[in-house]
């Protein structure tokens, strides 16, 4: 799996771990809506990592609590 996709699915997770809608995400990170929206769809393949220690952020996690999950161990480079 592309590291993109991994992050993508982790995002989804919280997401539904956190009852959240993109949109609570964007007012919780401070990112703007177009910016998730875009690399959820698959639009964007990259995140700078300043955008996703935002994301975190707005989940109320650390970057290591998201990057803590096995998907992480076979994620390939884009």
């Amino acid at each position: 799996m592309k590291l993109s996709d991994a992050i993508r699915k982790r995002i989804k997770y919280y997401l539904k771990e956190k009852n959240m809608k993109v949109w609570d995400l964007c007012k919780y990170s401070g990112i703007p809506c177009s910016t998730i929206s875009t690399f959820m769809s698959g639009k964007t393949e990259l995140l700078k990592i300043d955008t996703l220690l935002h994301i975190c952020n707005g989940f109320d996690i650390t970057l290591k609590e998201f990057f803590s999950d096995s998907i992480f161990d076979t994620a390939e480079q884009d």
